[in-house]
């Protein structure tokens, strides 16, 4: 049983940055992918970016690319999303997921997401 927990969202204005940090519980962490997902108001949940169980391959969204980086931290059993030059549009909830694989076709995502974080908020003024 793994339980994921995400904090360090909040409000911040554009063109700011943020950290947001999952805390993983759980012995078998280190044997899933983990990533990112968000969910606006009004839309459906979309992946964010995702890395393997060791962090040596990372995949993004097209949308996120060159403003977002993910990294885990095993020993820690965290996983982390820089968000630098946040965009009114970034404003969502974002889950960490933990799950079996990522595939990346037609368009990278996890898959077989086994647990699910509580989300944390973050909203960009303009």
């Amino acid at each position: 049983q793994v339980q994921l927990v995400e904090s360090g969202g909040g409000l911040v204005q554009a063109g700011g940055s943020l950290i947001l940090s999952c805390t993983a519980s759980g012995r078998t962490f280190n044997r899933y992918a983990t990533g990112w997902f968000r969910q606006a108001p009004g839309k459906e949940r979309e992946f964010v970016g995702a890395l393997t169980w060791n962090g040596s391959t990372i995949y993004y969204a097209d949308s996120v690319k060159g403003r977002f980086t993910i990294s885990r931290d095993n020993a820690k059993t965290m996983v982390y999303l820089q968000i630098n030059s946040l965009k009114p549009e970034d404003t969502a909830v974002y889950y960490c997921a933990a799950a079996s694989r990522i595939v990346v076709v037609p368009t990278p995502t996890l898959t077989g997401v086994h647990y699910w974080g509580q989300g944390t908020q973050v909203t960009v003024s303009s």
